[in-house]
């Protein structure tokens, strides 16, 4: 246990994938939730967002039908992000959901759905809020080029806010039940003081608080503490191998990642990836010992648009065959390397290994250091053997096919299994 507590992970390495949602204001604009940023957007011309939302369309149940479907087992949405706005009747601020047209507490409504489809519940809450009068302008504030910028700062105090985001806090942890994550968003130390770090936010007595309200929870490591939180965070990009620490121990860590190029909804956004690209993403993330974090961006009428929806379809089709490679899972004992162009996990409480073949190759693949090691092994998706030899066969002795040393060979089928990524359940002796 570090300084500052620490939360239950033991369900968190388990389920392995999540749903993060990025949902507010920054929907309408459509282009990208950093807009108030890039466009430097006063609060004044931002308020017409405000003003005009009103998500007719959102139905909260069929997000999480979707998530549940796609095999996620928890979620984490924005209930504050960086412009300021509350999805839920924060009794410390007017720039709240409740006083949009929408009139409801649209977070409540979000908890309960994910909740009835057995999902876990995470909640964002930024520690950056470009809309609040005590937040400091610095350097990614949207006001940050104003000629005005020393005296539009006079009077802001860090330490209201601080206290601001305690009680906000407070609340998220108080009326929604049980809260198994909470994924705090970002701190930036700047050597010329032009940023923000963990005396601004006042971390420490955030955390004491955090943990005296729900001690099980998991928090991110965003709060520049010397104690890194429960999860280390990866964003929008993959480790190449487990994480560790100093003294080579196995870190607990969440990739979050988009399924294109935003986080917030951003309608003429064009890198969104492949459903292959997606299943490699979470297989890469597990056989590495990490979650998947993978984000949706709601439109501003309240629905999951037709592309993100596709993205989530491609995930239930995989996982409703191949999810016991998933779940349970980490990486392969040590000493196993998986072949070229393919992953393993491990189920370590089944003692079974699962191949994930990226490439599909050419009647064969050698796995190394398996001889004498496997019992049986059968194609995941249909549970239809797959047969092997070990190195002492003689069934085609040639210098291309002939099993290595220490090795197994898997015979396969020319043709691909009808699945994006087929999956290879090897039962260990």
């Amino acid at each position: 246990m570090g300084k500052y507590g620490s939360g239950n992970t033991e369900w968190f390495v388990k389920d392995r994938f999540g749903m993060f949602i990025h949902w507010g204001l920054y929907s309408m604009p459509a282009r990208h939730e950093w807009v108030r940023n890039r466009e430097m957007i006063s609060n004044e011309n931002y308020q017409k967002y405000f003003d005009h939302f009103n998500p007719d369309l959102f139905n909260p149940k069929e997000w999480a039908k979707a998530a549940r479907e796609a095999g996620m087992k928890y979620f984490v949405i924005t209930t504050k992000h960086h412009e300021g706005f509350c999805m839920w009747d924060s009794k410390y601020t007017d720039y709240k959901v409740t006083n949009t047209k929408c009139g409801r507490d649209l977070l409540r409504e979000v908890v309960d759905a994910f909740r009835a489809e057995g999902l876990k519940v995470g909640f964002y809450y930024s520690l950056i809020d470009w809309h609040h009068p005590d937040f400091t302008i610095d350097c990614i504030h949207p006001l940050r080029e104003a000629p005005n910028r020393e005296e539009l700062n006079k009077g802001r105090d860090m330490k209201r806010y601080a206290e601001y985001m305690r009680n906000q806090v407070t609340e998220l942890l108080t009326n929604y039940g049980k809260i198994d994550i909470l994924w705090f968003d970002f701190s930036y130390p700047r050597e010329d003081g032009s940023g923000k770090d963990h005396n601004d936010w006042e971390s420490e007595k955030l955390v004491k608080m955090i943990r005296s309200i729900q001690p099980e929870i998991i928090l991110d490591n965003r709060l520049d503490l010397p104690d890194e939180g429960d999860i280390r965070t990866p964003e929008q990009y993959v480790p190449d191998t487990p994480l560790k620490d100093d003294n080579g121990n196995l870190l607990v860590w969440e990739g979050c990642q988009t399924f294109s190029g935003s986080w917030g909804y951003h309608r003429d956004e064009q890198t969104w990836k492949s459903p292959k690209q997606c299943i490699d993403m979470l297989i890469n993330h597990v056989s590495r010992n990490g979650n998947l974090l993978m984000n949706v961006g709601p439109t501003s009428r309240g629905y999951l648009d037709h592309r993100a929806l596709n993205c989530l379809k491609a995930y239930a089709d995989w996982m409703k065959y191949n999810a016991r490679s998933i779940y349970n899972c980490g990486p392969a004992p040590d000493g196993l390397v998986a072949p070229t162009d393919c992953r393993y996990t491990y189920n370590k409480a089944e003692n079974t290994l699962y191949l994930h073949i990226l490439n599909w190759p050419f009647k064969h693949i050698h796995l190394a250091g398996l001889a004498g090691k496997v019992a049986y092994a059968q194609f995941l998706q249909d549970g239809s053997e797959v047969k092997m030899r070990e190195p002492d066969s003689s069934v085609h002795n040639n210098l291309n096919s002939a099993t290595p040393d220490a090795a197994i060979t898997f015979e396969l089928p020319v043709l691909k299994p009808n699945t994006e990524v087929p999956v290879i359940e090897i039962f260990l002796k």
